[in-house]
């Protein structure tokens, strides 16, 4: 038995190993340009990396700024002499063949559609990446679909992300729709604010104030939010 009809996956750190991917697109690219591998260059790309995907979530910069000032901020910031626009184009290359899954997350996706369930991916990745990492996965057979911010025009937690993913399910009533996600800035507080019931995966040990509805901390309890 079934508690939601349509489950909203979160696509990175929930269901695909991210930090796996961002690793390997890291070390594909800095071979490419030459930068040292080192702990210390990954952190300082990740610090600036992950600092503009708080300010797009927030509203504060476009997708459109954050990728092409990513790599251009960090070779500022390193003194290095290249092409930040063509680095980032470089680097999603590399991201777009990191389709790893996180441990549990085939059998809990399995598990879903032998319940009925119609599951989705809801990210707010890069379409030509995230696209490609799920057609290449073991899961792309098992999810009727993906909505990536890009196409949206907006991004979780806007409202209008969620419009936009509701406009194409046919506008289903919110009760029966469960969003999973790790991320309390943007799965989380999306859901909360849209009136949906969600599932944190709360891996790191985090805590919030935000009134969610399950709390996991490993992929396969996921099913416990899921299952009757």
């Amino acid at each position: 038995m079934r508690k939601y009809d349509i489950i909203l996956l979160d696509a990175d750190d929930t269901v695909f190993d991210f930090g796996q991917a961002e690793l390997l697109a890291l070390k594909r690219l800095f071979t490419m340009y030459g930068i040292p591998y080192t702990d210390t260059n990954i952190r300082d790309y990740q610090e600036i990396n992950d600092g503009l995907w708080k300010q797009f979530e927030a509203g504060a910069i476009t997708k459109d700024f954050l990728l092409d000032h990513r790599f251009a901020l960090y070779f500022e910031a390193k003194g290095i002499q290249a092409d930040g626009v063509k680095a980032n184009q470089d680097y999603l290359d590399g991201l777009a063949e990191g389709n790893i899954l996180l441990p549990g997350a085939l059998e809990v996706v399995k598990r879903m559609k032998e319940l009925g369930c119609r599951v989705y991916l809801a990210t707010n990745g890069v379409t030509r990446v995230q696209k490609k990492r799920l057609a290449t996965s073991e899961i792309c057979g098992l999810c009727d679909g993906i909505f990536v911010s890009e196409e949206a025009g907006s991004q979780k937690p806007q409202k209008e992300y969620f419009d936009f993913v509701f406009s194409r399910l046919g506008n289903p009533d919110k009760k029966r729709v469960l969003m999973v996600g790790d991320s309390l800035s943007s799965d989380i507080k999306g859901a909360v604010a849209y009136g949906l019931p969600c599932c944190w995966l709360n891996r790191k040990g985090q805590s919030t104030d935000l009134p969610v509805d399950y709390t996991v901390t490993a992929v396969p309890d996921i099913l416990l939010a899921v299952e009757g």
